[in-house]
């Protein structure tokens, strides 16, 4: 497994931890944000653009999510 791929496999794990433990802390909705947005990094590199484009909206979509939470 190349380096790309262990970026990939980390990323899309803590997306998934973040985001089954969203409910006890508006931090995991950030980490959940900030794993996206890694999420959307490794798509463009891999050169899978259309998935980096969706993580990347995710990801403003988690920011959002948490900012309003977080009030």
């Amino acid at each position: 497994m190349d380096a790309l791929s262990l970026f990939g496999l980390f990323a899309v794990t803590a997306m998934l931890v973040a985001y089954a433990l969203e409910d006890r802390s508006h931090w995991y909705i950030l980490a959940f944000a900030g794993a996206c947005g890694l999420g959307s990094v490794y798509g463009f590199l891999q050169g899978a653009w259309p998935f980096g484009l969706v993580e990347a909206i995710w990801a403003g979509v988690a920011m959002r999510r948490w900012s309003i939470r977080r009030q």
